[in-house]
């Protein structure tokens, strides 16, 4: 059985002056094992960096190849705004990845970077903009109070 890796906590961390930030440990340990390397981009729907190991990128490209929506002009505008616009990062001895002046622009962050979980991939926010959305999420969740079912079908556990 596959060991499954997953983005979680939420972590403020410093930004220098040259964009240096020190990727969460958890997270670091996470690529380490995957022995991949982390792939950021610009949010496609929100103010915050978009990362991820870089496995899930190929998987989601291998999605792409065997769609039967190759060609069409939704498909190619996806792609170009994701792997147009990712790029590989590697951490230095210390775990800092430099994030671009794009990115660090896209999401407003400054001096510190907030560092959110999402199970397969993390966020990188500003904590000005992650204190909005994280209202907002809050707010929408106890407005609709989603039920989640655990468990597979047939599972009695």
């Amino acid at each position: 059985m596959r060991k499954t890796f997953l983005f979680m906590d939420t972590i403020f961390n410093k930004v220098d002056s040259k964009g240096r930030v020190s990727l969460p440990a958890d997270y670091r340990a996470i690529v380490k094992e995957l022995n991949s390397e982390i792939v950021c981009y610009r949010s496609l729907v929100s103010p915050c960096i978009e990362g991820c190991a870089e496995d899930l990128l190929e998987k989601l490209a291998t999605e792409i190849e065997d769609s039967n929506d190759f060609f069409s002009q939704e498909q190619d505008d996806l792609t170009n705004l994701i792997f147009g616009d990712a790029k590989r990062f590697t951490f230095d001895s210390t775990g800092r990845i430099v994030l671009t002046e794009k990115l660090l622009t896209h999401a407003g962050i400054t001096d510190t970077a907030v560092f959110v979980g999402k199970g397969r991939k993390f966020q990188i926010w500003s904590p000005e903009n992650w204190a909005k959305e994280e209202a907002r999420i809050r707010a929408e969740v106890l407005k609709k109070r989603p039920v989640l079912n655990a468990h597979k079908s047939g599972d009695n556990a």
